[in-house]
């Protein structure tokens, strides 16, 4: 039996192909969008809640600017004697000596004795170089690090990267508004925790990349 002349197969349609790709990336966009917001759920569920030890120690203390519950809990750690000098990193340039005097007046000896202003910093990454700066100065080997507990870890990332050879103690500081069990549905607590869930992220993309920052020049010698 002679056979006919194979039919041509009929070539896929642009349309074909298109679904054939988008079938496999809405799937792996779908499970990259569950994994990020696993994620976030387990952020929040990590932020610490409850008053942190006061018992701590270190060679100095570091607090990052922002809500004003962090500075008093600072200066109450170097007033016990938690620490031998304090860093505010990242301080208005308009903020002086005498204006924390006049918000704090309790601590007035300490701020005048003991406390340092940094005014490079703008951000968390700047926090981290400043703290670089002033703990390779006084030539500390230990940091109490305090912000809020939202803010922490980020915090920690970045010193660390900055000065891995530092012992950082986290001292979070616990805001009122996360008593409920649902603080963090509040509108303005979810915009704040989402977007710093986000730069957590970048800040841990930027560490994988970068393990450690590259030194410009010399940490300086804290006895010259």
């Amino acid at each position: 039996m002679i056979e006919g002349p194979h039919k041509p197969r009929p070539r896929r349609s642009l349309f074909d192909l298109l679904h054939a790709l988008v079938r496999p990336l809405a799937l792996m966009s779908a499970l990259v969008l569950t994994g990020l917001v696993a994620g976030f759920f387990v952020f929040v569920t990590t932020i610490p809640r409850v008053e942190p030890d006061t018992a701590i120690t270190g060679d100095g203390i570091v607090v990052l600017t922002g809500a004003a519950d962090r500075l008093a809990d600072a200066f109450k750690l170097l007033a016990n004697g938690r620490a031998k000098r304090l860093l505010i990193s990242g301080v208005n340039p308009a903020t002086t000596k005498a204006e924390l005097v006049r918000v704090l007046p309790q601590f007035e000896n300490l701020i005048s004795c003991c406390a340092d202003l940094g005014y490079r910093a703008l951000n968390t990454a700047g926090n981290a170089v400043e703290t670089r700066e002033w703990t390779r100065r006084n030539g500390f080997e230990s940091v109490i690090v305090v912000t809020s507990g939202w803010h922490m870890r980020r915090s920690l990332l970045e010193v660390q990267r900055s000065i891995p050879e530092v012992i950082l103690i986290p001292y979070p500081v616990i805001a009122a508004s996360t008593a409920e069990e649902t603080w963090w549905l509040e509108p303005g607590n979810l915009r704040l925790l989402v977007s710093e869930y986000v730069k957590y992220l970048a800040a841990l993309v930027e560490v994988r990349i970068a393990p450690r920052v590259i030194d410009e020049a010399p940490p300086a010698n804290p006895d010259t």
